[in-house]
């Protein structure tokens, strides 16, 4: 058989809790008829949506201040991912656990949380939004080009995530951040630091910066940091806005919010290629910070709120963003990509398929991306799943997100278990089905069967306003073995969200258009972008 995504699974007991400090992973054996997942950490703890409230908890720290320039110039971004080499290989056995199922059931876990901390908070206050203070960088005085940045995937690391190189600071000092569709605020691991995961770089350190600058408590942009519980008292002009951003299963963040320069290389639509800074970044300089980042010094937010790192440049890139990632079979030193600003290319390719992100909803979360399902059609043949399953509810529970970080696609009952059964229904009459494997379900015996001849059913998502995004088969299983391949589909509780995770993604260039409010998607060969 040709290459297949291979993954060494074992019994998992299924347990999420919450954080923890180890961290199991899990490799296989890498030969030239394989590829695979590498490993999996057993929490993906600072990921997927996130919670934020400010609180002081003696996190309040004065910087000398410095006034930035004020040139700005109007670009596009476009970024490079990129695997990381093998290190090590490891020996393959049959007992070993991949945590890749815990992983993301950690990642739905800390969104729900989210969902419910959000609820509570607009119970309590309407935050103000401050549209002025957000898009910080000055107005296009050049025609758009390109902004080019590499990327690393973690999956060698044990980790679904991707990393982001930046130069933060002046002068500037290089950083590899973890890039997240479902979170907003942008933070690195700051001195001091009295509690701080490991990190390959050196940590951060304001007072060597020029362009540090603390935002204090009395600036309208603290309230974009949720207020303390209870809130904390404004005592000087001074003192600075203390946060406390909370990803729901224990992990966190906490030191001052303040601005600072971020450098990325620019290549403009004529090829010139040059640095080009970006004043007065909005981020969190963390002194306290608890998680799994597999080495990363913090996080880049792309979300839908003021907070993230695509809000706060939309006078510099426009609303619009989008990804390619290669599938897992590619060699390691092919590059995903990450494509800020309006992508021509994109926009010009005749597959390319639009469906509206959900707006408007009153208890809906602002960070995320949600999009409106209609139906479900496996090998063609739509589904009868009551529609109200793919309906946010009134208090704000359910609903479907695109999301980069989560790994597999999930669906929340009833919804899962028809969509697995039908799997089983078409594939029963050619292949063995295999019910004994714990986590993936169903599971079929290919052995004694060529290739050429093993037909998959594909995955369909038809949503609301008509559009149809359909997942070629490599996309909607795994190899375990050369024999046996499974559904890359899990469900989750009626209560909680549907997600698109970034497998089921692999092969598509994605669109991210906040203005137009759209998702934009097409197949494509990443690797050749």
């Amino acid at each position: 058989m040709s290459t297949k995504l291979s993954i060494i699974l074992g019994l998992i007991l299924f347990s999420v809790s919450p954080f923890s400090g180890d961290c199991r992973t899990l490799s296989r054996k890498h030969d030239h008829n394989s590829s695979s997942l590498y490993g999996f950490n057993s929490q993906d703890t600072m990921r997927f949506g996130s919670v934020s409230s400010s609180t002081s908890n003696d996190c309040g720290f004065s910087s000398k201040e410095h006034d930035p320039a004020k040139e700005h110039t109007r670009e596009s971004v476009k970024l490079h991912l990129r695997r990381r080499e093998i290190k090590q290989e490891t020996k393959r056995t049959t007992h070993s656990v991949v945590d890749l199922q815990i992983q993301d059931l950690t990642r739905i876990q800390t969104l729900h949380a989210r969902f419910k901390k959000s609820k509570k908070q607009r119970n309590e206050k309407v935050k103000k939004k401050i549209t002025s203070d957000i898009s910080l960088v000055g107005a296009p005085e050049v025609s758009p080009g390109k902004l080019i940045a590499t990327l690393e995937s973690g999956m060698t690391l044990g980790s679904g995530e991707y990393f982001m190189d930046v130069l933060v600071g002046t002068p500037p000092k290089h950083f590899s951040l973890i890039l997240d569709t479902g979170s907003d605020l942008n933070w690195l691991q700051c001195l001091p630091c009295y509690d701080c995961f490991h990190q390959n770089e050196a940590f951060y350190d304001p007072k060597t910066s020029a362009s540090f600058k603390n935002i204090t408590c009395n600036d309208p942009r603290c309230s974009l940091i949720s207020s303390p519980e209870p809130p904390v008292q404004c005592k000087s002009d001074n003192q600075s806005c203390p946060y406390f951003y909370w990803y729901g299963d224990r992990s966190n963040t906490t030191g001052d919010f303040a601005v600072e320069t971020f450098t990325v290389n620019l290549t403009t639509t004529e090829g010139r290629s040059s640095e080009y800074k970006v004043e007065n970044m909005m981020f969190g300089c963390g002194h306290w910070n608890r998680g799994l980042f597999s080495g990363a010094s913090g996080l880049l937010g792309l979300g839908r709120g003021p907070l993230s790192f695509s809000s706060q440049l939309q006078s510099l890139y426009g609303h619009s963003f989008s990804y390619c990632l290669v599938d897992r079979n590619s060699d390691t030193n092919v590059s995903s990509k990450l494509i800020f600003g309006e992508d021509k290319d994109l926009l010009n390719h005749t597959n390319l398929n639009f469906t509206s992100f959900v707006n408007g909803k009153e208890n809906s979360v602002e960070t995320f991306y949600y999009i409106q399902i209609k139906s479900i059609l496996v090998g063609g043949e739509a589904l009868d799943i009551p529609e109200e399953t793919w309906n946010i509810s009134p208090d704000g529970a359910g609903g479907t997100i695109i999301d980069s970080g989560t790994t597999l696609s999930y669906f929340a009952e009833p919804a899962y278990e028809i969509i697995k059964n039908k799997f089983a229904e078409k594939m029963k009459e050619n292949y063995l089905v295999f019910r004994d494997f714990p986590v993936l379900d169903p599971c079929f015996n290919v052995s004694g069967i060529e290739e050429n001849n093993i037909h998959l059913p594909e995955l369909g998502i038809a949503f609301a306003d008509g559009a149809v995004w359909n997942f070629p088969a490599e996309n909607s299983f795994i190899w375990l073995s050369e024999d046996l391949v499974c559904l890359a589909i899990l469900g989750t509780p009626k209560s909680t969200f549907s997600i698109i995770g970034n497998y089921q993604q692999q092969n598509f260039h994605i669109l991210y258009d906040t203005k137009m409010s759209r998702l934009g998607f097409t197949p494509t060969k990443c690797a050749d972008i």
